[in-house]
C-alpha cells in the first residue's frame, strides 16, 4: 500500500530531470520519506536543505518579504529545490541542470497540499 507520502513523492519524481525527492520535518531536518536515485545522500541532504530554509526563512522575515514560498538553489551540475509544505514539512528535490523549474515547482506545491 502506497501512503500519502510516497504518493506526493511520486507526483514529483514524475517531472523530467527529477533525481529524488524526500519528505524533510521542517523543525530538525529528518528525513520523513524518500524517494532518491542511488548516488544522492538523503540524510546529509536534508539536514543541509533544512538548514537552508531555516536561514532564508529569517533573511526573508528581516527583509519584510514574508515567508519563503519555494528555493531554488541552481549549481553548475543540477538543483536543490525546496518548498514548505503546510504540515510544517519541508519537500525537497534534487534535480539535472536542464529541468523545467516551473513545472517541478508547481508539481512540489500540488503534492505538498496533498499531505497537510
Amino acid at each position: 500500500m502506497t501512503t500519502g507520502f510516497q504518493k506526493a513523492l511520486d507526483r514529483v519524481t514524475r517531472v523530467r530531470g527529477v533525481r529524488g525527492a524526500m519528505l524533510v520535518a521542517g523543525d530538525d531536518g529528518l528525513v520523513v520519506a524518500e524517494s532518491l536515485m542511488e548516488g544522492v545522500r538523503g540524510n546529509a541532504l536534508a539536514a543541509l536543505a533544512a538548514s537552508l530554509a531555516k536561514r532564508f526563512r529569517r533573511a526573508s522575515e528581516t527583509a519584510a518579504c514574508g515567508l519563503p514560498q519555494f528555493i531554488h538553489l541552481q549549481a553548475s551540475q543540477g538543483s536543490l529545490l525546496a518548498a514548505p509544505a503546510p504540515s510544517g514539512m519541508l519537500l525537497v528535490v534534487v534535480a539535472e541542470a536542464d529541468i523545467n523549474v516551473g513545472l517541478a515547482r508547481l508539481e512540489m506545491l500540488k503534492a505538498g497540499e496533498a499531505i497537510a
